[in-house]
């Protein structure tokens, strides 16, 4: 019910939130249920869950899918509408070489930069209305520690 009550304050006020914890403690449960019972209809709930092997190409071209054309070059959900993105298993991708998690690093840049550039015509998308809401667990066990650059744009529970 507390991490319920504070997701729902958050994203009312279009604040990004990354809920943390160990396994079983129903993160990834209370988020699904808040996000397809109790948010206001201005809401579109997105949800994807990254694994392993998710990729930064697949992650953009997910959510570009969904995005519609407001004017040149912005990109978002349909007019008086919001997105509400579920990452759930935030921390699963692997690392590379020098230790980038490529999703995390367009879900980054989107944060940091408000958009990402069109890979075809190498323009770049900003992307407006999105809020984010993340779930994953301490790291070990196929789970990797997270950058404290994408860390530091959400507001964490755990």
């Amino acid at each position: 019910v507390c991490y319920t009550f504070l997701l729902d304050i958050l994203l009312k006020n279009k604040l990004h939130v990354l809920m943390s914890g160990p396994t079983g403690t129903g993160k990834t449960v209370n988020i699904n249920r808040h996000l397809s019972q109790g948010l206001p209809s201005e809401f579109i709930p997105l949800c994807l869950a990254f694994s392993a092997q998710t990729s930064a190409n697949q992650t953009q071209d997910l959510l570009d899918g969904k995005m519609e054309k407001r004017r040149k070059g912005i990109f978002g959900p349909p007019a008086g509408k919001r997105f509400v993105v579920f990452v759930d298993d935030l921390n699963m991708p692997k690392r590379e070489t020098y230790f980038a998690q490529p999703p995390i690093e367009i879900l980054r840049q989107w944060f940091t930069y408000g958009g990402w550039y069109d890979r075809k015509t190498l323009t770049f998308r900003q992307i407006i209305d999105v809020n984010m809401v993340a779930a994953m667990g301490p790291p070990g066990g196929g789970r990797n520690p997270v950058t404290p650059r994408m860390l530091r744009h959400y507001n964490i529970i755990t």
